[in-house]
């Protein structure tokens, strides 16, 4: 493909003809307005690759999903020249030498000549971003059109590789893409005081969080450690599912942590940390550890004026199973434990026989669970529910579990093993959305390549949820209500 450039500009050079360097007339930005630049030739757009925050770190091209990461302000430096700046990572595009095909990157605001563009008119349009510095324009080398591919510079032929269809973003009705975070299994979710929090697995030694006033806005929020679980026995490189509910005025963090051995598993075991106020990103304090063997997935199940921890045991010989145990206190566990569901149901037992990540969901005094099933390793992890038909949660006989799964994996739009959810209220309370975790293949695994993923739903006319069908990654989804 160089060969064919290089022909290209020799041929125009024998017959006269100088490269197309137009100056730009017509194409226009309002500065501080966020832009989706958008490649003619592929369709994709300008990404900063990998949610990176990094100097240094490659720009290059992705499918369009509208994240902070893809949304790009041109910044004036006078004169038709603009640095145009990530809303995701604060930088500027910058081109580090004049030679074709370097990398672009982003880079602290200089604004120096290499890092200043101007607009140049093309058909339709579409504009050209001339490179101060080098005179060259911006490029999606050798025409290529596969998500992550490069885009570098090279001279202003204003090939269609060369063309971007900018897009401004309006600001009447918010909206949000999944993945709302990358690599985000077991994720947990809670709208606070004007902010989302979320949590999700690490499978390190730290349990972070994030926040950001928008849901949009969690995708490129920095996570931040609220508890370091070096030094612990059961501390060391596999932090899992934590969850954080406000009882009493104080946030009690719950999750799953192990030892540092080749079989990990086995040495899984639950603990509580415990807010000093009311902030969920704390400071948290170790409150307590919740059994001596292994268990994962805790939550909490609360059934009029009683706590009840919710969990996932497999030592009794009825598979992967859900168990249930009073509170008599957000950290102190009362009785024994009892099965609260196993799976029994062919749905439930595909790749692996497995119950597991119990969750509780309420409405108008219904009183339900949702559960994740199958194995998480295979891509038909699923969800299912128990709905509590008695009155006491710790008899078996007085929950009922629906015959069918109530979430599972989508082929049309590509997502795989949905479950290990969570839900959350918009800010103004009006709507019900469900937080959850998925592969976009088939072949995705149980491990860290699992994104967090977000979306409304509704209620069928017997009380239950109703949670559609998952949703392809990169459609453009409206904001919870209230935003």
């Amino acid at each position: 493909m160089r060969t064919l450039r290089t022909a290209l500009v020799l041929l125009l050079a024998a017959i006269g003809t100088a490269a197309v360097v137009t100056e730009a007339q017509a194409a226009t930005v309002t500065p501080g307005t966020p832009y989706v630049l958008v490649n003619r030739n592929s369709g994709k757009a300008l990404d900063v690759y990998n949610l990176a925050t990094t100097d240094g770190a490659a720009i290059n091209q992705y499918a369009r999903n509208d994240g902070a990461w893809q949304q790009w302000k041109f910044l004036d430096s006078g004169g038709g020249w603009y640095r145009v700046q990530s809303v995701h990572s604060g930088k500027v595009l910058d081109l580090p030498t004049s030679a074709d095909g370097v990398q672009l990157v982003q880079n602290t605001d200089r604004n120096d000549a290499r890092q200043q563009f101007r607009l140049a008119d093309s058909a339709g349009g579409l504009v050209r971003l001339i490179n101060r510095s080098s005179g060259k324009a911006l490029d999606v080398w050798e025409w290529s059109t596969a998500d992550g591919a490069k885009v570098s510079q090279f001279q202003d032929l204003d090939g269609a590789n060369q063309q971007w269809q900018l897009i401004a973003l309006g600001s009447a009705a918010r909206t949000f893409t999944n993945p709302i975070k990358r690599n985000g299994p077991d994720p947990w979710l809670q709208y606070y005081n004007g902010y989302y929090y979320l949590a999700t697995t690490t499978w390190n030694s730290t349990i972070t969080m994030r926040r950001s006033t928008t849901l949009a806005g969690l995708a490129s929020a920095a996570d931040q450690v609220v508890f370091n679980l070096a030094g612990r026995a059961n501390g060391c490189c596999n932090m899992w599912a934590p969850e954080f509910h406000l009882l009493n005025g104080r946030w009690y963090l719950y999750y799953v942590a192990g030892q540092n051995v080749s079989d990990y598993n086995p040495t899984q075991r639950l603990h509580v940390l415990e807010s000093s106020g009311s902030d969920p990103m704390g400071p948290y304090a170790l409150k307590a550890d919740l059994g001596g063997d292994w268990q994962l997935d805790a939550s909490v199940l609360k059934v009029g004026s009683n706590l009840y921890l919710m969990g996932t045991y497999g030592g009794d010989g009825a598979g992967q199973s859900n168990f249930i145990q009073r509170l008599t206190n957000p950290y102190t566990l009362s009785g024994s434990r009892v099965r609260l569901s196993s799976p029994t149901l062919s749905w439930e037992r595909q790749t692996g026989a497995v119950n597991e990540g119990p969750e509780p969901l309420y409405r108008n005094g219904k009183v339900m669970v949702v559960y994740s099933a199958s194995a998480c390793w295979g891509p038909d992890y699923k969800l299912g529910l128990l709905t509590l038909t008695g009155t006491d949660p710790m008899n078996p006989a007085h929950w009922t579990k629906s015959p069918n799964p109530v979430f599972q994996r989508s082929d049309a739009n590509s997502v795989f093993a949905p479950g290990h959810n969570g839900f959350f209220k918009s800010p103004d309370g009006t709507e019900d959305w469900i937080v959850y975790h998925a592969n976009d293949s088939a072949g995705g695994g149980c491990d860290m390549n699992r994104s967090t993923r977000a979306q409304k739903f509704t209620w069928n006319a017997d009380g239950t949820p109703n949670f559609g069908t998952p949703v392809r990654l990169g459609v453009t989804l409206t904001a919870p209500s209230g935003e």
